[in-house]
């Protein structure tokens, strides 16, 4: 068993073999001799350490060991070129070099030494080894296409690392990262030669950011984690209110009735997952970036990445499924003829409708309301549907009142839609010249809301009267004029006449925004 050492290169802790350590000590000392007489000799030197601290680093993460051998810096060495082979160089042509081979392979980056915005052009023109003139004038080109291009570069900036370190930037433009590289490096140093107005914008925007603009952040980050976690704790007690405590008059509400009642526990679900994970998500990556050095756990984010999938693709798929029963429509009418009579009175009839299991639930016993009825709050049915009963008084060719009523829906096929159509009720009755309107179109027990709605047309002559009670306008949403003839009074003063229905006051007429 060897010997090994913990050594500080480059400001990285590393383990090494004790004959490696040695043979390596060797090696800086032999360039730390040479490069003595150079005026930047700190600095180079310093750069060859920490290319060798990056070096043993990707040995160390991609052969999964513990410690450097003297293979390892026997490899480096060879690299990195030797001392030997570095002064033969300087006394040969530059193509009769006689150190290690280099292949010219260029890496990605952003070079933020020479940009006018984020270095992504220049980066590229590196890499793509064209001028950065042309991939600027690409980008300029492409954004005129939608806004491809600003698009495309939000995206490079975000994606393509900056050249923050020598190794990096010579990475960048595809020089040798060894001995004499590095010297060269300060012979045609990395200077900021084009850098514009939004470039040292954006670098004193960092150093804001770096120094009194982390408090800033860190307040924005509370912020951040308050507003997530609150939220995440108001959809998970939501989602017990909707599941285990709101009883089964909640499956009737609109918009809780468009779901199928099969479906409704499955996709609360899964439209809980599809929340609270992204929220969960942000709150944990603001702690960590804010707060925390440590990296996020790479099994805990894939498995929250497949929930995620998972409740995001059950959403989709009941969404696909519901909004299929709203592919056909269908529509049947019927007409009531009405007594006539010269004037008429049009109320909300306030009486609620009732079926039979509607009876058995609130144990309705026939008897004992035997001549009464059962009201309701004037806006009772609000929430069940949204406004769908329209109201239209036109004037009758013939002289006859009449009354039609238009009953739609939609479904999965047109039988379906049909038969949606037929599961409504809507009460309407005439008593004498008193014409009696239900608050709301009612949709039948276990149906779901699959758009139904009721359009009615009142047939009358012309010159009858009608006095039309104010929350008939209200509840049926039909009518865009408002007569008011006595702000006390509950009724407004309508006539009929040969182009339509008319305020019976005409300079009190006016309509509403």
């Amino acid at each position: 068993m060897k010997k090994t050492l913990n050594i500080n290169i480059g400001n990285t802790i590393i383990h090494i073999e004790e004959d490696a350590y040695e043979l390596l000590t060797v090696y800086l000392n032999e360039v730390k001799f040479h490069f003595s007489k150079n005026a930047d000799n700190f600095e180079i030197v310093t750069d060859i350490e920490n290319r060798i601290a990056e070096m043993f680093s990707e040995i160390l993460a991609a052969q999964q060991k513990q410690a450097i051998s003297i293979e390892d810096v026997q490899s480096i060495i060879e690299q990195m070129g030797s001392v030997k082979d570095f002064e033969t160089s300087e006394e040969a042509e530059e193509d009769q070099y006689t150190g290690p081979s280099f292949n010219p392979i260029k890496k990605l980056y952003r070079d933020t030494d020479k940009a006018n915005i984020a270095g992504v052009c220049v980066g590229l023109a590196h890499y793509m080894d064209v001028s950065v003139s042309w991939v600027r004038l690409a980008f300029l080109v492409s954004a005129g296409f939608g806004g491809a291009g600003i698009l495309a570069y939000l995206i490079l900036w975000i994606m393509i690392p900056k050249a923050g370190t020598k190794t990096e930037k010579m990475f960048m433009r595809g020089e040798e990262a060894n001995l004499r590289g590095f010297a060269n490096s300060y012979l045609h140093p990395f200077v900021d030669e084009s850098r514009g107005f939004i470039a040292r914008s954006f670098d004193a925007l960092g150093r804001f950011i770096h120094g009194t603009g982390k408090i800033i952040f860190k307040i924005l980050a509370v912020f951040i984690i308050a507003v997530g976690s609150f939220t995440l704790i108001s959809l998970f007690i939501t989602l017990i209110a909707i599941l285990g405590v709101w009883d089964a008059s909640l499956y009737h509400q609109f918009p809780f009735n468009i779901i199928n009642e099969e479906y409704f526990t499955t996709l609360a679900f899964a439209a809980f997952v599809t929340c609270a994970v992204p929220l969960l998500a942000l709150v944990l990556f603001t702690v960590r970036v804010a707060f925390s050095s440590r990296p996020v756990n790479k099994t805990f984010s894939f498995v929250l990445l497949i929930i995620w999938l998972f409740g995001m693709g059950s959403s989709i798929f009941y969404a696909v499924k519901i909004s299929s029963d709203f592919k056909e429509s269908a529509e049947f009418s019927q007409t009531v003829e009405l007594k006539p009579y010269q004037a008429y009175t049009l109320n909300i009839d306030r009486t609620r409708f009732f079926t039979s299991a509607d009876s058995l639930r609130y144990q309705i016993d026939p008897n004992r309301y035997k001549g009464r009825k059962i009201l309701t709050d004037r806006d009772w049915n609000n929430n069940e549907q949204p406004r769908n009963i329209r109201l239209t008084m036109v004037k009758s060719e013939d002289n006859s009142v009449s009354m039609t009523q238009n009953y739609s829906s939609r479904g999965r096929t047109f039988e379906d839609a049909l038969k949606n159509a037929q599961n409504t009720h809507y009460d309407f009755a005439q008593k004498g010249a008193v014409l009696n309107f239900s608050s709301a179109l009612q949709i039948l027990q276990n149906v779901n809301w699959r758009d139904q709605e009721l359009e009615m047309i009142l047939k009358v002559p012309v010159g009858t009267s009608l006095t039309i009670n104010k929350d008939l306008n209200r509840s049926l949403n039909g009518y865009n004029y408002w007569c008011d003839h006595d702000d006390n009074s509950d009724y407004t003063e309508w006539i009929m006449t040969d182009t339509g229905l008319k305020c019976k006051y005409p300079h009190e007429e006016k309509e509403e925004e």
